[in-house]
Formats: C-alpha cells, sequence, structure tokens
C-alpha cells in the first residue's frame, strides 16, 4: 500500500472533487457575471479532479523500502492554536466590532502561530490584509457589512 499511496491520494482527491461537481451542479452553476449558488462547489470540484489526476498520475515520492520512510514529528499545537484563535477572534469581532478589526484580529493572532514572526511583523501583515480585505470585500464586491460597527459603514 506504501508504494501506491501517492496514486491512491490523488485517486481519491479526484473522487471528492467528482462528487463535488456532481453535487454543486444541482444547485445551479450559473455564469461568471451571474453566479448560481453551485458555482463555487463546481470550479473547486474541477480544480481537484485535475490534481488528483496529475498526483496519480505522476507521483512525488520514490517507491523504495522502509529506509526512505521519515519518522513523523509532534505537531506544531503554537500553530494550530493561533490559527483556531484567529478564526475565535474574526467571529467575536465581526459583528460587534466591523470587518477591518475582525480582519486585522484574524490575521495577527494568526500570524503569531509561528515562532520567528516577530509582533511589529504580524502587525504589518495584518494591516496589510485588512486593507486589501476592505477594498475587496466592502468596495470591489460590495458585500454590505460595516467597516467598523458604529462608525464606518
Amino acid at each position: 500500500m506504501m508504494r501506491h499511496r501517492d496514486h491512491y491520494a490523488g485517486a481519491l482527491i479526484a473522487a471528492i472533487g467528482a462528487f463535488a461537481v456532481v453535487e454543486g451542479r444541482s444547485y445551479g452553476v450559473g455564469s461568471l457575471t451571474a453566479m448560481g449558488s453551485g458555482f463555487f462547489p463546481v470550479a473547486l470540484g474541477v480544480g481537484m479532479v485535475v490534481l488528483g489526476i496529475a498526483m496519480a498520475v505522476v507521483p512525488q515520492s520514490a517507491p523504495t523500502g522502509h529506509a526512505n520512510l521519515h519518522k513523523v514529528s509532534a505537531p506544531d499545537w503554537r500553530a494550530a492554536a493561533a490559527i483556531a484563535a484567529g478564526v475565535v477572534l474574526f467571529i467575536a469581532l465581526a459583528n460587534s466590532a466591523g470587518l477591518a478589526p475582525a480582519i486585522f484580529g484574524c490575521v495577527f493572532a494568526s500570524a503569531l502561530g509561528t515562532r520567528t514572526t516577530t509582533v511589529k511583523e504580524a502587525a504589518l501583515l495584518s494591516l496589510g490584509v485588512t486593507v486589501f480585505g476592505v477594498l475587496l470585500f466592502r468596495y470591489g464586491l460590495q458585500v454590505p457589512f460595516p467597516i467598523l460597527a458604529g462608525v464606518i459603514y
């Protein structure tokens, strides 16, 4: 089984993608200018099918004996906790404080998940992503969400 794990993984990803395409089409795909609710699942499913086939056809790992098996290290709990905290912060801040604080808090907490990121770097990254996110979602996509709750809509 270990010799063909890339083939199995690729086939599984392609199968999940095919399922997403079939299910997404039942919701109505629409077009690029008037996307239906099934557009994103179908697009994502097609991408998964393509990548799954590529994984199955062109395996990356060499089928060798036990000599090349690497030991699995312990999971990085700091990163997992930081990402979870970022999601919780976004949920907590989105309705009460607005889009900008929610994006900033989410990115800032998540960026601190790596041991090499300083607070200054996390703050600068958060500021840049917040500006981009507000411009994209509020002004580009015109999502009706307050930028700063009670201050800027």
